[in-house]
């Protein structure tokens, strides 16, 4: 409909960057849920991956000012879509200025794209969810609508993180073989030195830290502790109960 408003130069433009906010934003979900919140994200994430993005973005803000116009949506969310500062002298490529580039475990990688896939098949349930409670035409007190609104905004967050983390992941490759330094993907074998107890925790990246499973963090006080060290080494690390001491013994690639 906002497209057959455009002469025939706008459109071609128009229907370009229109698609790219569709893409974005999930092709399956209705207009009239979309919030302020995701609109402005939206202005920051064209902010950090496109060159001229004050262009880009002008013909979304029209389509959003056309929406309020025909009453598809509730709110005017025109004035939320602006262009964020990107600071001048480095290149950014999309995804980096949220997401640092990663190193990941075979297994991390798969569990990220596990979650990812999961996440991705919510997304027509939320829809169903938001249209059902969308239905009460009296948005002002609608507490459900907002608790769906809010629900969607989080999953696809994490959909944005966890697509921008595996795009820029690198797979580290397990070698079952002794190495000589600690470094992500290795696991490693510590002794307590004021108890004798021993540990073993396999170096990942923040993103799929899991110490229950034994997936220690290289962000992580203990983890940066350990990087980078050769075995024999006592590393200290300062905790609450005070600063703890470990010689590591092991170190398996």
């Amino acid at each position: 409909m906002f497209l057959a408003t455009l002469s025939p130069a706008q459109r071609q433009e128009g229907q370009q960057e229109l698609n790219r906010f569709v893409r974005w934003y999930g092709g399956e979900r209705p207009v009239m849920v979309l919030s302020a919140r995701e609109v402005g994200d939206y202005g920051k994430n064209i902010s950090a991956s496109v060159t001229d993005a004050e262009r880009k973005i002008e013909p979304v803000r029209s389509f959003l000012s056309f929406a309020k116009k025909k009453k598809l949506i509730g709110i005017s969310l025109a004035p939320h879509l602006r262009v964020g500062k990107v600071k001048q002298g480095r290149s950014v490529k999309k995804g980096s200025a949220e997401i640092p580039p990663v190193a990941l475990t075979a297994e991390g990688y798969a569990s990220l794209e596990s979650e990812l896939e999961a996440l991705r098949k919510e997304r027509p349930h939320m829809a169903e969810q938001l249209r059902q409670a969308a239905a009460d035409k009296d948005f002002r007190e609608n507490a459900p609508l907002e608790a769906a609104r809010e629900h969607q905004g989080q999953v696809e967050a994490r959909i944005r993180e966890l697509e921008a983390t595996l795009r820029g992941s690198t797979v580290i490759e397990k070698k079952p073989r002794i190495t000589q330094r600690v470094g992500v993907g290795c696991t490693v074998t510590l002794r307590d030195l004021s108890s004798g107890e021993q540990l073993s925790y396999i170096l990942v990246s923040p993103s799929e830290a899991n110490p229950a499973q034994g997936r220690l963090s290289i962000a992580s006080p203990t983890g940066k502790a350990l990087l980078d060290n050769k075995s024999g080494t006592v590393v200290e690390v300062v905790a609450p109960v005070g600063t703890l001491r470990y010689q590591i013994d092991e170190i398996k690639g």
